[in-house]
This record gives structure tokens, C-alpha cells and sequence, in this order.
């Protein structure tokens, strides 16, 4: 059949094309349209072999754009290799622009995507490259490095390609109000204990405002321990104490959290597989399998 000659599209995707149009795949050039669902399919999916290729290209460029703003940073190499580094620059950024405008183009809502998170992460991944080109001077070169180095931000561009991530968002998302809870208390709970040693041990050990003596509340709750300020008084090491203990007592407390509700959804989500693919990991509330559109069937 003509339509088989089209490399691996998801079956959902084949069926929706060959119902608009029966000759879809035997046209050419195909429709725009059909070119932007399958773009679409490719850019932002993963059930694909060619979608998977797109991200395995994408995290191996991301991760040599970190690598060589890293190596830029080093005045060395970039006084020995800083035209090849200028060139890779602008290879990456060239790529990102057409990742950036492609992704534009085949979203439901183009306007939706750009000011989304990860569309204003693609934005300031390759836009600090084009603004050197117009800032001019030796005076600016300063403010040229400084715009530059918001390429760091395509370091948040990995956390769409990352699957587990998806698990540990959703998480964080159900047990968020818990988590806001527990950080009040926290916060609460560094300031009382910041007073108190303000109260305590005074300036003359260090604690000359409340908010110096909160830093050192959270610091040591958080078990960090700079010792840039500690007390002296046998009254303040007693709470002192205190505070390490307790801080090492709650550090479990968010970890334990969030690994309850991603176990929750886990079992959620256990139990409902696909007879045709095998996939298990489906929203609670699906009937039909993400990945090829078959029927779920829950186990018994």
C-alpha cells in the first residue's frame, strides 16, 4: 500500500491523515497540513522512532552548548580556541533557531507556545547570540559576556526530554500544598529560633539584627553549618544544638512527601496496560493507550 511508505508515524496519526485523505501519503509534495501533524508528532513526541531521534540530536546539542560555554569561560582556551568556539556558537544557535521556529509553526497555538515556559526557555536559549551581533563598542563587551551567558538557560530545555521527569512534576504538583505547609513551618520556625539567639547572644557575638540572626537559623536547620557566625554563650550553644538536631529530623520530611505521592500515582497507573504495546504508564482516567491508540483493558 502507498501509505506504508511513510517511516514510522504513530498508528493514531496514520489513521487521522488517511481519513482526511485517502491519498494522503501517495501525493507529492503532501499537504502543509499533514506536514505540520507529522512535524508536530516528531518535535513533541516521543513514540516514534524519528521523535526519539529528535531528542537524542537535541540533548547532544544541548549538552555541547554547556560544554563549550564552560570552556569559554576559561581564558586559556578561549584565547587558544575561541574562533572554533565562536563557530560552534553559532552552528548550536542556528540549530536551536530552526528547533525554536519549527516548534512555533506546528504548535495547536503558536502564541500559546512562545509564551509558555519552555517556549520563553527556547527564546532566551538563542536570542542572546543575535543581540551580540547589534551591540557594538568596547565599552559594551562587558554587557555582551553578561547577555551571553544566559545560553546557561538551555540547560532547562533537558528537562523535556527527560522522562522521569514527568513523574517527579507530578509529585511535586499533588503534594504541593503539603510542601507549602512544611515550608511555612520552616520559615516560622527560623525566625523564632533566629529572635531567640538575637535575644541571646547580641551583637557583640555576631547576632547584631534579627535577620542576620535568622541567616543563621536557616543555615544551621538546613545543616549547612558556614560557621561564619556561631554563638558563644552556653545558653545559645544549648539552642544551637537543638536547632542541628531538629534539622536533621526534618530534612526527610519533603522527601518523604513527594515519594508517597509518586507512589500513589504509580499504583494509580499500575494495572492498566495496553494488550497491542505493552505500555503501562497511562493517565488514572485514560481508555485508550497514548502510544497506539488501542483500548485499555484493566488487569485483574
Amino acid at each position: 500500500m502507498a501509505s506504508t511508505k511513510l517511516p514510522n508515524i504513530s498508528p493514531a496519526l496514520h489513521k487521522q491523515i488517511l481519513e482526511e485523505d485517502p491519498r494522503a501519503f501517495s501525493k507529492f509534495p503532501p499537504s502543509i497540513k499533514h506536514i505540520r501533524l507529522i512535524l508536530h508528532e516528531v518535535i513533541f513526541g516521543t513514540d516514534t522512532s524519528w521523535g526519539k531521534r529528535f531528542d537524542v540530536v537535541l540533548l547532544w546539542a544541548i549538552v555541547i552548548s554547556l560544554v563549550a560555554i564552560m570552556l569559554e569561560s576559561i581564558p586559556e582556551f578561549r584565547h587558544q580556541h575561541g574562533n572554533s568556539l565562536f563557530v560552534l556558537e553559532w552552528v548550536l544557535t542556528v540549530v536551536f533557531t530552526l528547533e525554536y521556529l519549527l516548534r512555533v509553526w506546528v504548535s495547536n497555538s503558536s502564541r500559546g507556545y512562545a509564551f509558555s515556559f519552555f517556549g520563553i526557555i527556547d527564546f532566551l536559549a538563542v536570542i542572546p547570540t543575535y543581540i551580540s551581533l547589534f551591540v557594538a563598542g568596547t565599552h559594551f563587551l562587558l554587557v555582551i559576556r553578561a547577555i551571553r551567558l544566559l545560553r546557561v538557560f538551555r540547560i532547562l530545555k533537558l528537562a523535556r526530554y527527560i522522562k522521569g521527569a514527568q513523574a517527579i512534576g507530578a509529585g511535586l504538583k499533588a503534594s504541593k500544598e503539603k510542601i507549602f505547609v512544611f515550608l511555612t513551618a520552616v520559615i516560622t520556625l527560623a525566625v523564632i529560633m533566629g529572635t531567640l539567639m538575637y535575644m541571646i547572644e547580641g551583637g557583640e557575638h555576631g547576632f547584631d539584627s534579627i535577620p542576620r540572626s535568622i541567616y543563621w537559623a536557616i543555615v544551621t536547620l538546613t545543616t549547612v553549618g558556614y560557621g561564619d557566625i556561631a554563638p558563644e554563650t552556653i545558653l545559645g550553644q544549648f539552642v544551637a544544638a537543638f536547632v542541628m538536631i531538629l534539622g536533621y529530623s526534618i530534612i526527610a520530611v519533603p522527601t518523604g512527601i513527594v515519594s508517597a505521592e509518586m507512589n500513589k500515582a504509580s499504583k494509580d497507573t499500575s494495572g492498566r496496560s495496553c494488550q497491542r504495546c505493552g505500555e503501562t504508564e497511562h493517565f488514572e482516567n485514560a481508555r485508550f493507550c497514548h502510544k497506539c491508540g488501542e483500548r485499555i483493558v484493566l488487569d485483574s
